[in-house]
């Protein structure tokens, strides 16, 4: 579970989910023989009658793949990060922190085999070049179908039913008005692109207090 006190907690899951989307190189977290273990890979974010599923692979020497099914998974999603000096506050007793964003999606994991379901690692793969390499489909279609087995015999899919979604957006929400207005004017000020993300995102979360107090 991810520590988010309320002044950053984010439940609108069409703005999670598109962050998810966005950011979609994960950190995949199980637990093997009592140990955590993770896996950072590229998964393919739907949603289904509301219910928002991810889907990926990972390699079948990766021993992380058997503990799917037998305990919840963990997915997590980062982006972009930024030190905030206390310099940029109005008050100068104040200490240095971090502003970032990230998403936990908790669920349960079904493992997907060529041999024991061709169809739905058919439809991984297709699903995987679709959201990442669209251009690539033609050649894959025109590969043998020995290299074609043999590459989906190597690999482990999954699918993952999110069963929670935690939401953390810390952009400075528990300071005044003033001190996160003065903090995304710095931070977009930057020539480092995460630390600029960061401001944009502040500033679209200022706006957006603002529209709602209308």
């Amino acid at each position: 579970m991810m520590y988010v006190p309320p002044a950053f907690r984010e439940d609108d899951m069409e703005k999670l989910v598109a962050f998810m989307r966005a950011n979609s190189f994960a950190t995949v977290v199980s637990i093997v023989n009592d140990i955590p273990v993770a896996s950072h890979i590229p998964v393919v974010v739907t949603v289904e009658n509301g219910v928002v599923k991810l889907s990926g692979h990972l390699a079948k020497a990766n021993s992380q793949w058997k503990s799917f099914g037998l305990g919840e998974t963990l997915a997590i999603f980062t982006g972009p990060h930024a030190y905030i000096s206390p310099s940029l506050y109005e008050k100068k007793e104040s200490v240095p922190t971090w502003n970032y964003i990230a998403v936990h999606a908790y669920g349960l994991s079904q493992v997907i085999t060529l041999e024991d379901a061709p169809e739905l690692m058919d439809q991984m793969i297709d699903e995987m070049i679709e959201t990442y390499d669209s251009d690539y489909k033609s050649q894959w279609d025109d590969l043998s179908d020995h290299f074609r087995e043999g590459m989906m015999n190597g690999i482990i899919a999954f699918e993952m039913t999110v069963t929670r979604l935690e939401g953390k957006y810390k952009l400075s929400q528990n300071r005044s008005h003033y001190d996160q207005s003065n903090v995304a004017h710095s931070l977009l000020q930057s020539t480092e692109t995460n630390v600029q993300s960061i401001g944009a995102a502040m500033k679209q979360n200022l706006e957006t207090d603002g529209e709602s107090l209308k």
